[in-house]
């Protein structure tokens, strides 16, 4: 028996979209908001994310929660429960690995997945086991995926824009041309407004005309990205699936929005203090030490002010960076200026090694601080994040980052399993059964 012409897939790979991910997981877990225009995004005040009635009614997404309320009044808007939607999300990966071990986990609501070779297992064509694939979702996860099948990746991801939401397209190699003629160039994976400027110059604007260019010219005036793009739209996959995951970092970042925006010295201090732990925190579990730092405050009307600055050695430990952090906050920030936002960020990453001594004894201190927060990490790891922090967090860690109409905490946060606390609870997403 023959499942499919090995020409139309000489490699089969999958791209899975959730169809507005974080406002369709709200509704399979409350099935009651099924149809109705769910929007999430309230403790922002703005739209994160919308269900497709709420689109219709020409919500977008960024949109501000006051033009939202004009222009759809009977819209259900939530706080983002991004608890939640880590949660689906990896039932999302679990389900597509019962059909393939070869995934990879692009983003929160979507993965590839390579099903080559696999059509006599489930006896079935490869739009068949697609199919499937896009049944079990859907059944077990209570929304809607979109799914494109295709030789690489590139084309599978044209494949699941292509009919939103609730699509499978299936674009073998004989027929991607046609595909491709109907795809502006911007449309393509990977290509941005000044990738498709360029293009442009060249008498490029569709898919289908960058993947007839002449190799040499490609090679010649074109980014090494584009040129892989180049291959992929041609059917040649030269972009292989991670199923690793990140294994190296070159920079680790932590940003907080919080409203009302603040003048506070004290308050946005202890804020970049938080961001601070959360990002040492992560470059202690890669085992990374950073040489530099970055740190910004980002004002009411969003503009940034920002310092970079060498740490004195090779560290992890948010006392060493707070260090220098701290005497230089003066020079960003402003007093009687609102800030909205904090953020970090560790720069010239690199494994954790032997320290070498210094004159002064700094490193030697940091060693013991080191041994400190390794009791510390156990005891984050036993009873939840945050369980112990430093002094100079204190206000963003017991301050909630939003306020009034935005405060709101998710139903999941509020409503408690017995034996649960606010820094460690099981991974149930929700309190009743999808509908």
């Amino acid at each position: 028996m023959s499942w499919g012409a090995p020409r139309s897939y000489p490699r089969a790979i999958l791209h899975i979209d959730g169809d507005a991910f974080f406002a369709s997981c709200e509704v399979a877990k409350n099935p009651t908001l099924r149809g109705k225009p769910v929007i999430t995004g309230k403790e922002r005040g703005i739209v994160s994310a919308a269900t497709y009635e709420a689109k219709a009614r020409g919500v977008v997404r960024g949109m501000e929660l006051h033009e939202v309320r004009r222009i759809c009044p009977d819209a259900v808007i939530l706080p983002s429960d991004y608890e939640t939607y880590s949660l689906f999300s990896h039932r999302m990966y679990d389900i597509v690995r019962r059909f393939t071990p070869t995934v990879e986990e692009y983003g929160i609501d979507e993965c590839f997945a390579e099903i080559t070779g696999m059509r006599r297992a489930f006896h079935a064509s490869y739009p068949e086991i697609a199919a499937e694939v896009k049944r079990t979702l859907e059944a077990e996860l209570g929304m809607t995926f979109s799914i494109g099948l295709s030789a690489t990746k590139v084309l599978a991801k044209i494949g699941s824009k292509w009919q939103k939401p609730s699509g499978l397209t299936c674009i073998p190699l004989t027929e991607a041309h046609a595909f491709l003629a109907k795809t502006p160039a911007e449309r393509v994976w990977g290509i941005g407004p000044n990738t498709a400027a360029l293009l442009a110059r060249y008498g490029v604007t569709t898919a289908a005309a960058l993947a007839a260019k002449d190799e040499a010219l490609v090679r010649a005036r074109l980014t090494k990205p584009v040129q892989e793009l180049w291959h992929e739209l041609r059917g040649e996959a030269v972009l292989e699936l991670d199923t690793e995951g990140r294994q190296a970092y070159q920079s680790i970042s932590k940003t907080k929005t919080f409203t009302p925006p603040s003048a506070d010295a004290a308050f946005l201090f202890s804020q970049l203090s938080k961001n601070v732990e959360n990002a040492c925190g992560k470059a202690r579990r890669w085992e990374l030490v950073a040489r530099r730092v970055s740190f910004f405050l980002k004002t009411q009307d969003f503009r940034y002010h920002s310092l970079e600055l060498d740490l004195p050695h090779p560290s992890a430990l948010p006392q060493d960076v707070l260090r220098v952090i701290e005497p230089a906050f003066a020079r960003v920030y402003r007093p009687g200026v609102r800030y909205r936002t904090t953020g970090v960020t560790l720069l010239s990453l690199e494994a954790r090694g032997q320290a070498q001594l210094d004159l002064f004894g700094a490193v030697e201190a940091s060693a013991r601080l080191e041994r400190v927060l390794e009791r510390a990490d156990a005891v984050a790891e036993k009873y939840g994040k945050h369980t112990l922090f430093l002094g100079s967090s204190f206000a963003a860690m017991t301050r909630h980052a939003h306020e009034g109409a935005r405060a709101e905490a998710p139903t999941r946060t509020r409503a408690l399993f017995k034996g649960e606390s606010a820094r460690r609870r099981l991974g149930i997403p929700f309190l009743g059964e999808v509908g």
